[in-house]
């Protein structure tokens, strides 16, 4: 039934199947998950949030029933919402608490030797793919629930995205350049496998397999047209010249 259920709320929310794996070897592909950990950890911010809407609903009655009279019509105009709010309150807690649930399924970790494609959310999938060559920083990041927990969260970012980006654009920044493992309970295992590809990388010298030229879509300088252009016709003019000689 449960399964049923999720898997009719991904066609309706149309969230995609499983990614596919980022560049690389075949199999070097790793996929980590989020742990169970933090699906308690989302848990407990999700009871906060509850409670904390509960106690405004509880004020809003107290308060009403002090300083309104229940048989005036403004009165009782109030306590109606007020008896909306409640309902709505209580039809809402389902439904939130299987999104956090079905928000911590959806998350996609997936790592090879040259790069790393991170998947998440359900109302709002995102999807980041980062090329180990261009990551400069990898950091853990654990704060005390996450401890007692036994999670971490592991920060990715990629070169531009600085520490101090420019105001009003700090959200695009770091949506462009970072990307996170939330909730893992392995983050040393997976920096450390992500630290040994691109030292591999940087001995090999072999950056990017592809094309520079062809991944930022630009066209190559005249000068080096031109250059590659004498380069065939000496060539060529040589392969003339050496029959002859003989």
């Amino acid at each position: 039934m449960i399964d049923s259920l999720k898997a009719w709320i991904f066609r309706l929310m149309k969230v995609p199947p499983q990614p596919e794996p980022p560049a690389g070897a075949p199999g070097s592909v790793r996929v980590f998950r989020a742990a169970r950990g933090y699906f308690y950890y989302r848990l407990v911010g999700w009871v906060i949030q509850q409670t904390g809407v509960l106690i405004g609903l509880i004020v809003g009655f107290a308060s009403l029933q002090s300083a309104v009279p229940a048989d005036d019509l403004m009165g009782q105009l109030f306590w109606f919402f007020e008896i909306l709010a409640l309902v709505g309150f209580v039809v809402q807690l389902p439904v939130t608490l299987l999104m956090v649930s079905l928000d911590y399924q959806n998350r996609w970790y997936m790592v090879t030797d040259r790069s790393l494609r991170i998947r998440e959310g359900i109302q709002q999938v995102q999807e980041r793919t980062m090329s180990f060559t261009n990551i400069q920083n990898l950091e853990i990041k654990q704060g005390p629930l996450q401890r007692l927990l036994d999670i971490a969260d592991l920060e990715v970012r990629t070169a531009g995205g600085g520490d101090a980006p420019a105001a009003g654009a700090k959200g695009q920044n770091e949506s462009m350049h970072l990307g996170y493992f939330r909730g893992v309970d392995n983050a040393d295992e997976i920096r450390q496998l992500i630290s040994d590809s691109q030292r591999k990388i940087g001995a090999s010298g072999l950056g990017d397999p592809e094309d520079p030229a062809e991944v930022s879509g630009e066209e190559e300088p005249p000068v080096l047209l031109a250059a590659r252009g004498l380069l065939a016709e000496a060539k060529a003019l040589r392969g003339t010249l050496v029959p002859s000689q003989r």
